[in-house]
């Protein structure tokens, strides 16, 4: 049974694996790979978007781009650090990636919601990329946009407001009055109608 993988040989087999798909176009096929399980590391990427190793927070923005390019998360709810070879389990609070910025383009229901991460991935809701908002513990909303594979990002404060000013009131699942925006054609709702 896999336990703990030593940090030090995971590290630097992550690393070399994560340099070597830099020279490709996009992202490797992470989805298509299916190494064996090595265990798990202890890295964690913080709510906050911070990426801490062993109790110490990682500065070097392109280790974590580097990082971020070999992410999968699986059907098993779990984040995981994927190499043709290896897979290894990593911990994330919220998601692994923070939507930064909001962008809006056209009205009504031909309206374009496009969203920037902390790692300059970029994309527009709707059918391809949906935005869900749930509620945290303390009743806040809790709102996420689909990145890629399961991944998603976390939709910072700021940005939420920016979402927000969008709102038009619309029908929520069950046909209850929302407060929701539109993108691509679909409405997404953002919470209750005041």
């Amino acid at each position: 049974m896999a336990g703990t993988v030593p940090e030090q040989n995971a590290m630097q087999s992550l690393l070399q694996a994560a340099a070597e798909t830099t020279s490709q176009t996009g992202y490797p096929p992470v989805d298509r790979w299916e190494p064996e399980y090595c265990g798990e590391m202890d890295l964690v990427i913080r709510r906050d978007g911070s990426w801490w190793h062993e109790g110490a927070r990682i500065g070097r923005e392109k280790l974590i781009r580097l990082f971020c390019r070999i992410l999968r998360k699986d059907a098993d709810g779990h984040t995981y650090l994927v190499t043709p070879v290896e897979k290894i389990r990593i911990s994330v609070e919220a998601a692994p990636f923070l939507a930064v910025r909001v962008d809006a383009s056209g009205s009504g229901t031909d309206q374009r919601i496009a969203f920037l991460t902390n790692m300059d991935d970029a994309v527009v809701a709707g059918p391809e990329h949906p935005l869900r908002v749930g509620l945290s513990e303390s009743g806040e909303p809790d709102p996420y946009i689909h990145i890629r594979g399961r991944l998603e990002a976390l939709i910072t404060r700021a940005a939420f407001y920016d979402l927000a000013e969008l709102a038009v009131e619309g029908e929520g699942p069950d046909g209850e009055p929302v407060m929701g925006v539109w993108s691509c054609g679909e409405f997404f709702p953002l919470g209750p109608a005041a």
